[in-house]
């Protein structure tokens, strides 16, 4: 029974931490449970992924696919509070404007956008518009809810493969999980590659290695910066990635 209520407390803690549903009001951001809680950060893509999927799917009924994908993007950043889309910007701002790790990782720390925030944002949004538009309406539920579990599988791996670098938290410091043991590895990995199985088809499984690797290359990316990954690096690689998922899946279907 214990066992059960932790597990509930820990899943509770990553809804709570990655996205804007409300939660019982017992759970908090304990560091033990938040580390504990990236074991879920895919099956969290599930949730947001299967909302932004119905939300597209129901509009299309009525809609244009224009329409319809804008509404999709309006509920995932909704449901999010665009929580990886800001750290998206934060990084695009921090290594566009920092030549230097202090500058750097002080530029991601401001709360305002800059130029080279605004500038990715409104990029990666009108990559995801024109990449998804381009596939077939039927496919694109099962290309988003996958794409979003994926994604923050990749991301996760951040925190087993690369170290944190803030050494100093404070109050405008975003709160990050630092440790990932093997056992919560495995999970987030069955949860981000399981999604995959809605296609029905083995060869999906071919765009875990392209998407993987974009995030291998971010890691390197952000070492030689900055030495490591924060927070905002985190949600950065989940928006590269998930772009990456619909790229490769456009490459996949049009020469395989």
């Amino acid at each position: 029974m214990n066992i059960i209520k932790n597990e509930i407390q820990v899943f509770f803690t990553a809804l709570m931490f990655y996205t804007r549903i409300p939660c019982p009001k017992w759970v908090n951001h304990d560091a033990e449970y938040l580390n504990k809680a990236t074991r879920y950060f895919p099956l969290i893509g599930w949730i947001v992924g299967g909302v932004c999927a119905l939300v597209f799917y129901a509009a299309s009924f009525y809609l244009s696919k224009e329409v319809s994908l804008i509404l999709s993007f309006v509920s995932g950043i909704l449901i999010t509070g665009a929580f990886h889309e800001d750290g998206f910007a934060d990084v695009c701002d921090g290594f566009g404007g920092g030549w230097t790790k202090e500058k750097i990782l002080d530029i991601m720390k401001d709360s305002r956008v800059g130029a080279y925030g605004a500038v990715g944002l409104i990029s990666i949004f009108l990559f995801k518009f024109y990449l998804l538009l381009s596939i077939d309406a039927k496919f694109i539920p099962l290309v988003i809810f996958s794409a979003h579990a994926y994604s923050r599988f990749c991301a996760a791996t951040f925190i087993l493969t690369h170290n944190y670098v803030r050494e100093n938290e404070d109050s405008k410091a975003k709160p990050v999980a630092k440790s990932l043991s093997l056992t919560n590895f495995i999970i987030a990995l069955l949860f981000g590659v399981l999604a995959l199985l809605i296609f029905r088809s083995v060869n999906v499984f071919i765009l875990l290695i392209p998407v993987y690797i974009i995030k291998y290359f971010s890691g390197r990316y952000y070492t030689k910066w900055i030495g490591g990954y924060t927070g905002d690096c985190l949600g950065a690689t989940q928006q590269v990635c998930e772009v990456g998922f619909y790229l490769f899946y456009i490459l996949l279907w049009k020469f395989i």
